[in-house]
């Protein structure tokens, strides 16, 4: 199983989503995208469900000696969220990390300023929430990201991701009301080796891509609710949590 790119992906679980929006189960939604590579899949969802497209911005901590590990993340002015595990497989403790916190959430606030451009975060209290990523490979930043919305208070947290590692759904599922995904792969090493085109989102598409979805929204344009834009076979996993 490959993916062609961020966008079909989009479409794929776009497709789920809006199964649920018309039995009731999703209600009243908001789409927020993990930036970077979860916003061209938020876009799809968003048109879809014909709902409100926005970012939250999470930002992984890396180990020292090597920052493509993720050991942790941070969102907002939350504290930081640890995988445990890995910071006892590798010696590491949080006084060790209290530097490349500061500088992730340094970072965290730039790019919120850059996306939002001075926007607040957009008010979620009672509404249906549907974080969305490319993919999970720890779930990490997915777990930071969902903690973060829970303490905006709405009604009903949703994570959408087309394709997770087994772990890492589980871990994500405990933290959301509903975890939907198209696929579930094993032996999951890397995200980015179930697309054919994993090119990097840089900041000039998320820009562009916020910037379309406030102007239809703010004209009013048709976005598509409901719309049924294909399938394919994956899974669903809820927890009342």
């Amino acid at each position: 199983m490959l993916l062609r790119d961020r966008r079909e992906a989009g479409r794929e679980l776009a497709a789920r989503l809006a199964e649920r929006q018309r039995d009731g189960t999703l209600t009243d939604p908001i789409v927020l995208a993990l930036p970077r590579g979860g916003v061209p899949v938020a876009d799809e969802i968003a048109t879809a469900l014909g709902a409100p497209l926005d970012v939250l911005v999470v930002r992984k901590i890396g180990a020292p000696y090597n920052p493509e590990l993720g050991v942790g993340a941070v969102a907002g002015e939350a504290p930081p969220l640890y995988d445990r595990r890995t910071l006892a497989a590798l010696g590491l403790t949080e006084e060790r990390l209290a530097p490349t916190v500061a500088r992730e959430r340094t970072e965290l606030r730039r790019r919120e300023e850059l996306y939002r451009g001075g926007r607040p975060m957009p008010d979620v209290r009672g509404r249906t929430v549907v974080v969305v990523d490319d993919g999970l490979a720890t779930g990490v930043t997915a777990r930071a990201a969902l903690r973060a919305v829970r303490n905006m208070a709405p009604a009903r947290v949703v994570m959408a991701v087309p394709v997770c590692a087994a772990e890492a759904a589980r871990l994500v599922a405990a933290e959301a009301d509903e975890l939907v995904y198209l696929h579930q792969p094993r032996p999951f090493s890397s995200v980015g080796q179930w697309y054919l085109d994993f090119d990097q989102v840089g900041d000039d598409e998320v820009i562009r891509t916020l910037t379309a979805a406030r102007t239809d929204a703010d004209t009013g344009a048709d976005t598509g609710a409901g719309a049924d834009t294909g399938g394919g076979n994956g899974g669903t996993s809820t927890d009342g949590g």
